[in-house]
This record gives C-alpha cells, structure tokens and sequence, in this order.
C-alpha cells in the first residue's frame, strides 16, 4: 500500500486504509488504550490501540519502541475529532525500520529547552521539531518565490566561481586555500563576475549562492558562511535597483504569509506585509537624526563615521520600518561604486530593516579610467583585477546590481533570535561541525 502524509488523511476518508511513515514521538499508555503519535514531515497522526480489540501482538511491538524510532502503521482510518487532524488510526500492522537508542540527545518535543549550542551539536534531532522544521519549509518557499520574481522581471539565473584568484571587495577577510599549488580563495561575493556579465550582454542577472566572509564575529547576526541573493542590471540607475530590492521583499512577505499558514502557526508568528515604497533618508540625515536624540553615544558622529550596530539599533527604533540609507560617503563604499557629482557621495544605498542591514547596492563604475584610479585609491593593485578590468575595454553599459543576505531576511521576517535558526548547518568562527 502506497505511503501516505498525515497531512493527507482527513476524516472524511473514515473506513479506509491507509500507510504511514514516520516517527513515534509520543506514548502514552492509560491503561485499557495506549496511544502512540507518529510524526511525519506535515504533522502529526494518532494511532489508537484499544487493548481489548487489539492483537496482544501490536501491544508487545509497541511496549518495547523507543521515542523516535521510525515505524510503518498500516491500518483504517477512523474520524475522531480529539485526535491531530480530526482522525485516528486503527492499526492492523506495526513494523520498527529503525530503533532510536535512549536516551535522546535532545528532546524533539521541545518541551524540555536547550541552549542553542547544544541543538546544533544535535541538529539532526533538532530538525525534527516541527518549529524547526517550519523554518526550513519557509525558507525553502522564499527560495521559489525569489527565483520566481526574478524569471517574471526578466533576469537571467548565473552561476559565479566560488575559488576565485584575488578578493572581490579588497581587505582581507578572505578564505585562503591551496588550488594546484597557487593561493586561491573562496569567494565572498559575486561582484566582479556579475559585472563581467554585463559586459558580455546578459543585461540582466541573478544568482543566489554561498558566500565566505573570514571575519572574527561572534554575534547573532554573522555567518562565515552565508547565502547571498546578487543581481547586476545593465541600464539601470540605483533607484531602479531599489525598486526591484523593496518590491521582492514585499513579494516574499505576502507569499509567505498567503502560503505558508501551517508553518507560521507551528512557529507561533504573524507577519505583515511591509508598504512600499520604503522610506529613503540619506546617510547625512541619518547621521543627523542620530546626532538629534538624546543619547551621548551618537553626539560625537561626524561625517564620514560607519554607523554601527548601536547606531543602526537606533534608527530601527526611530524609523521603525523597511528603510534605505542612501548617498553613502564614497570612501565607505567598495571601490567599484560609482560617485556622485559630488565626488564624496557615492550613489549607494543599504536596505535596512529595524533590526539591521539586509542589504547593499549601489550604480557601479563602468569608467575603466575611473575604476582603475579608485581601486589605485583603495589601496589595491590593479594588476590583481585584470581579468576583471579587460570587460571595461571593450564596451560595457551603465549598470547596478545589489546582494541581499537570505539568512537575514529570514531571521527578521520570522523573528529568529539567531541568524544560525536560518541555517541547516551553520558556520561561524566556533563551529566547523556538523
């Protein structure tokens, strides 16, 4: 008999046979009936054993199972409106495909809590939570929504080299590794291949992918390895980008709210749906809002300072929405970023959400003279880019693009604690395993 879902079994299929697979979260003995839950990947199914109407068999199977050992039940479906889903299961067959040892490393109920550290240690365990679960439902849903958009917008899915031969962005905060006797890094971002493309007449691009940062965070909202959401545009101005930026956020929020009920409830959460536009404030306003509040830390802010964590905290506060900081100070930006009449501005932004930055982009350089003397200014080599440097001789559009950090649009949209709830198996500087 064919496998089926607890989520596809409903009372109105009473008197019929049905298989499922999963594992036994729950049971309980009252005595006269003992009630076993199986738990699959959509929910939960009751499996009722009166003792006086079941085979002594079925009984013996089920006093020896451990919690989380995996079962096949095949029996008739019977309504119940007290049972999950509003039916129970009559067992006819009971057969153990997997023991799980005792104790448990963690407690897939829930009900007893544990550092998150721990979870991750176990994270396979823990991924059977259905809260857990949930978060990778969901984001499993975003992914489809974002690559719908984009093939709706007329983009082009790449794929970009993740062993690279020079850094993307300057500084150092690279991944060094052996490719053949000659230093390569892993990639921490898609930049200069994006840019290429435009060069080579895709107009339009998207990918999303992994990116490596060697940064000595230890925060909740860092990874070392993250997943990144970049697109590169041929003919648009940063406002263009903007739009497509706040437009796909809003995208994702209402699909995830219209489709993904079930996770939502099971993470206990309600989301709405942010309004577009998005408030725009330059960076000299934020640094001037800041500078208005009452708070000391902020009164000695110039211009040309980072915003930091602190400072990025208040404006959430103040702003309290989906927000751009545009026109940031050319210096602050990568060497790629195109300045403004004004030379000191850049024509940049950040997509800020209250909690923090979910993403930065910016009309890029498509001058080779200009490029070449702002990688000079950085500090760099130019030598190092020539591969990347060649596209501009040849014709290359107007262009700006933008990456948008997944993990961060997840942790806020869902409310996460944690950037590392938005990755199966997180990296930071602590954790190289599982």
């Amino acid at each position: 008999m064919q496998r089926r879902f607890t989520a596809e079994i409903d009372p109105s299929m009473a008197g019929e046979k049905a298989t499922l697979m999963g594992w036994v979260h729950e049971i309980r003995d009252l005595g006269g009936i003992t009630f076993l839950i199986l738990r699959d990947r959509e929910g939960f199914a009751q499996v009722t054993l009166p003792k006086k109407k079941v085979e002594a068999e079925l009984l013996g199977i089920v006093k020896h199972i451990s919690r989380e050992s995996v079962i096949r039940v095949t029996g008739t479906i019977k309504e119940d409106e007290r049972a999950p889903g509003g039916y129970e299961i009559l067992p006819h067959e009971i057969r153990v495909l997997s023991y799980a040892d005792s104790p448990l490393p963690l407690d897939p109920t829930g009900k007893v809590k544990a550092e998150l550290d721990t979870r991750l240690d176990s994270r396979f365990m823990d991924l059977r939570r259905p809260e857990v679960l949930a978060i990778f439902k969901i984001r499993s849903y975003v992914l489809d929504t974002i690559r719908n958009f984009f093939k709706e917008h007329g983009f082009i899915e790449i794929n970009t080299p993740k062993i690279v031969a020079t850094a993307t962005e300057g500084g150092t905060a690279l991944f060094p590794i052996t490719y053949f006797n000659r230093e390569a890094f892993l990639s921490q971002s898609p930049q200069l291949f994006k840019q290429i493309m435009m060069s080579a007449g895709f107009d339009r691009v998207w990918e999303i992918a992994p990116i490596f940062r060697a940064e000595e965070h230890d925060t909740t909202r860092h990874l070392n390895e993250a997943t990144s959401i970049d697109i590169e545009a041929s003919f648009m101005d940063y406002e263009d980008v903007m739009r497509i930026l706040e437009d796909l956020i809003a995208r994702v929020y209402e699909s995830v709210k219209r489709e993904c009920e079930k996770e939502l409830s099971d993470l206990d959460i309600r989301i709405e749906v942010p309004d577009t536009p998005f408030r725009r404030i330059t960076y000299t306003e934020a640094i001037d809002l800041l500078k208005s509040t009452d708070n000391p830390e902020f009164s000695e802010l110039v211009w040309g300072d980072d915003l930091s964590a602190s400072c990025e905290h208040e404006l959430g506060r103040l702003i309290g929405e989906h927000y751009f900081i545009t026109d940031w100070p050319t210096d602050s930006k990568p060497y790629y970023t195109q300045p403004a009449e004004n030379p000191e501005i850049s024509l940049s932004f950040d997509l800020m959400h209250p909690r923090m930055e979910l993403a930065s982009g910016s009309e890029r350089i498509h001058d080779l003279d200009l490029l070449i003397s702002r990688i000079d200014a950085m500090g760099l080599n130019p030598d190092s880019f020539e591969f990347y440097l060649r596209a501009f001789k040849f014709g290359i559009p107007p262009h700006s693009g933008w990456g948008l950090g997944l993990e961060r649009l997840l942790m806020t949209m869902l409310g996460l604690e944690n950037i590392r709830e938005a990755v199966l198996f997180p990296r930071d500087m602590r954790r190289l395993s599982p």
